[in-house]
């Protein structure tokens, strides 16, 4: 079973950045995909990014493409969103998810596990 617990959320004002971190406990060996969904309050959960086992591919929201970026650290079995130029839009609740590999990155009905979320706020 796979456990996932994210961190690093906050209050911070537009045109500032954060680091979302993602540790990842518990895999059983498999390959993940490892994504980030966000949820704002009374909206569905909406993908942000993923990326693939590897690292050697990336994928994007259009509405964070050039500010986000996802990265990895499969020996300390962690994931990160590093959050620039933020916007009071991006205000939610993140949630890291994994799933093994998959061309339906951007689904979350594809993804099998899921931390508990960080919130995060973004004020104008």
């Amino acid at each position: 079973q796979v456990q996932l617990v994210e961190s690093g959320g906050g209050l911070v004002q537009a045109g500032t950045s954060l680091r979302l971190s993602c540790a990842a406990s518990g895999t059983p060996g498999g390959i993940y995909t490892m994504g980030w969904f966000r949820q704002a309050p009374g909206k569905e959960r909406e993908f942000v990014a993923a990326i693939s086992w590897s690292g050697g591919s990336t994928y994007y929201a259009d509405s964070v493409r050039g500010r986000f970026t996802i990265s990895r650290d499969n020996a300390n079995n962690m994931v990160y969103l590093q959050m620039n130029s933020l916007k009071p839009e991006d205000t939610g609740v993140y949630f890291c998810a994994a799933t093994s590999p998959t061309r339906r990155y951007a689904d979350p009905h594809a993804y099998n596990y899921w931390g508990q979320g960080t919130q995060v706020t973004v004020s104008s």
